[in-house]
């Protein structure tokens, strides 16, 4: 048979503010211990749906030089704490595309003058 519990605040309602955790107790008992709440996270601006991955996923006041280290903030690339690996290599490949098409254009304008 599960041991019942009771809430330890005012607030009498499963939701998802109100999460709990059953823990026993070193005496045996069994007491609850409140869930936070897994934030958003950093996100990227663009619209990659951007998670940013190896930066952690806590509330936003935690992001602090008080709470938090600078380097667990970013990840070592290219716009590391900013954009998504995603977003990066996007942008990367734009541009080399770009690159190309100017050098096509070039190209064809040269042969088009010698003809």
């Amino acid at each position: 048979m599960v041991q019942r519990v009771t809430y330890r605040r005012r607030h009498a309602y499963a939701t998802r503010s109100n999460v709990i955790r059953k823990l026993k107790k070193p005496g045996g008992g069994l007491t609850v211990h409140y869930v936070k709440k897994k934030t958003k996270g950093p996100q990227t601006p663009s619209g990659d749906h951007g998670r940013i991955h190896g930066v952690p996923r806590v509330a936003q006041v935690k992001y602090s030089s008080k709470h938090m280290a600078k380097n667990k903030k970013s990840v070592t690339r290219a716009y590391g704490g900013v954009l998504s690996a995603g977003a990066v290599r996007e942008r990367i490949t734009r541009a080399f595309l770009v690159e190309e098409q100017k050098i096509v254009k070039k190209v064809l304008k040269m042969q088009a003058g010698k003809k």
